[in-house]
């Protein structure tokens, strides 16, 4: 790999290997070298680029205040960009609920009381905005250069026009918010555990900012479904609200965009 000088001494004698979870456009690597610390590198230019920038911006806000990976480094050009962070022990807790059908709930009461301790970090102290008022613009945008992929929809919207998903998304607005900061793509494959179930932190957090608390909670009841149902919905009781329908397909759906 080609890396700017700074980033190039730091991962001097590291073997990079490509890692495609949760890869989003962009270039992932895994780095590993005997007797050091892993590390993960995301690369890349234009909107992705920007998406890193917007990762590293909000890393450094949250260091101290959730766990999430230490930065080890970051560059960037006017067209490319760099960022070098820690990994988070542990592993995926889509992996981990694979493995260990029979502590499910285990886990997932851990992952929701640890969403919930997200959650109360103070608002007025969060300088990134996610709101839907906000957002709305980058998914109307999305929706008029083609950029949505519409091959991704979940089962409920599968073989609908990007046309079709901003009509209902339209439809099913306004709704009453309960802002919180956000992670904004609190799927299991950004949550990590240790052998026994415990959450050791979060990644991927270029989207953090504050919006409405189901904007985790959908895409969390969702990811939660796949293995049970029922799972997903005693999610809500750990964490402390009624679902709330209309929420859940609102925000379900606006992730389409993205």
């Amino acid at each position: 790999m080609e890396l700017p000088s700074s980033l190039a001494e730091i991962v001097a004698g590291y073997r990079a290997t490509p890692n495609l979870v949760g890869e989003s456009g962009g270039v992932i690597h895994q780095l590993d070298a005997v007797g050091r610390p892993t590390l993960f590198l995301k690369q890349g230019g234009g909107r992705v680029a920007t998406d890193i920038a917007d990762e590293y911006a909000r890393l450094r806000w949250l260091q101290g205040r959730w766990p999430v990976p230490a930065i080890v480094g970051y560059a960037e050009t006017e067209a490319d960009a760099w960022l070098l962070t820690t990994a988070l022990p542990g592993r995926a807790a889509s992996g981990w609920l694979e493995d260990q059908p029979d502590r499910r709930e285990t886990a997932m009461r851990a992952i929701a009381a640890f969403l919930l301790q997200m959650h109360a970090v103070p608002i007025a102290t969060c300088p990134f905005d996610a709101s839907l008022n906000l957002r709305s613009a980058d998914a109307a945008a999305n929706v008029a250069a083609g950029r949505v992929d519409l091959d991704e929809l979940d089962s409920e919207r599968e073989g609908w026009s990007a046309e079709q998903l901003w009509d209902r998304f339209q439809r099913l607005l306004p709704i009453e918010t309960v802002p919180v900061v956000t992670h904004g793509d609190f799927s299991l494959d950004n949550i990590f555990l240790d052998d026994d179930g415990a959450v050791t932190g979060c990644l991927d957090v270029g989207r953090v900012g504050v919006a409405d608390c189901y904007q985790d909670l959908a895409i969390l009841w969702n990811s939660l479904r796949e293995f049970d149902p029922g799972l997903a919905e005693a999610m809500f009781k750990v964490y402390g609200v009624a679902p709330d329908r209309a929420k859940i397909e609102l925000h379900l759906l606006f992730d389409e965009f993205f």
